[in-house]
């Protein structure tokens, strides 16, 4: 009895060190990865990433020779990365590009975020769709600023001879339109959603598809501008004392074929009064017409 029991005891053992062998050599297997068969982990592949050659300005046309591409780990890429040049060629920059910067989806897209150019000032002007180029200003834009004027700006008086008494003029076209400001960059341009409408009333019709933007009168924006000391003054007094409208400029007047910038040269308008209608573009002044009546013959008596 007592010798099968030590027999028994003996066949335990000896699976129990099977058992341990076979689990320790499974382990060893899977953690070399080798031809025991464990999956082997493969690192992402290195992706091209376009590479910015230069300091690029803010509203420059990205151009062939501004860029480059660089091979990159997949972990050092940016989000929204460009792999080749010609995803980026021919678009504006919406910030400031500096060299050796990737170029990524966020270059060509408007940010609330600036920076003041040294020497410049910021300053907000609140448009509409009709007085701000519809929806189309963007960052890095060029605009210029055109004040419109109306008679209450300049009142025509007439003093009494008697005691000094003055009194309006009524029935004079006073409206002066003049370009002010030419060359304003933008920097930021912080739209508003058009307020709801009233309860009861239609919504303002917009434009079909889901990616139009809301181009309705009631829609407006904040346009950031960089403008000198004295240019503030002058939108300061145009926003107070009159009417003020953006027009958007071609980014070709600012920078050359290398993407450079330039000065354009002034374009030195006259201004526009109903005079200046008349004498230079041919508006014809209304005439009084005199009408002459047929005699009537008196009624017969009764």
């Amino acid at each position: 009895m007592k010798r099968t029991n030590r027999l028994v005891l003996l066949i335990g053992v000896f699976l129990a060190v099977v058992a341990f062998v076979l689990i320790v050599i499974l382990l060893s297997g899977g953690n070399n990865g080798g031809d025991g068969g464990g999956a082997r982990v493969t690192p992402p592949p290195d992706l091209p990433t376009v590479i910015a050659t230069q300091d690029i300005p803010l509203g420059a046309t990205i151009t062939e020779g501004m860029l480059t591409t660089e091979t990159m780990a997949q972990t050092a890429r940016l989000p929204g990365a460009f792999e080749a040049t010609s995803q980026a060629v021919g678009q504006v920059v919406r910030v400031p590009v500096t060299a050796g910067e990737q170029i990524t989806t966020g270059t060509f897209t408007s940010s609330e975020f600036f920076q003041v150019p040294p020497g410049q000032r910021a300053m907000s002007v609140q448009v509409d769709a009709l007085s701000g180029g519809g929806t189309a200003i963007q960052a890095g834009d060029y605009v210029d600023m055109v004040l419109g004027l109306t008679a209450d700006a300049f009142p025509v008086v007439e003093v009494s001879p008697d005691d000094g008494s003055i009194q309006v003029v009524a029935g004079l076209n006073s409206t002066s339109v003049k370009l002010l400001i030419e060359g304003m960059q933008v920097l930021s341009v912080i739209r508003q959603a058009a307020p709801p409408p009233a309860q009861g009333g239609a919504a303002t019709p917009s434009p079909s598809g889901p990616t139009q933007p809301d181009v309705s009168e009631t829609s407006t924006a904040l346009v950031i501008l960089s403008l000198t000391a004295q240019q503030t003054e002058l939108v300061k007094f145009a926003q107070m004392q009159g009417n003020i409208t953006l027009v958007l400029r071609s980014a070709q007047d600012f920078f050359d074929e290398n993407g450079e910038p330039i000065l354009p040269v002034p374009a030195g308008t006259t201004g526009v009064i109903l005079k200046t209608l008349v004498d230079s573009y041919g508006v014809l002044r209304p005439e009084f017409v005199e009408a002459f009546l047929p005699e009537q013959s008196a009624a017969p008596a009764r």
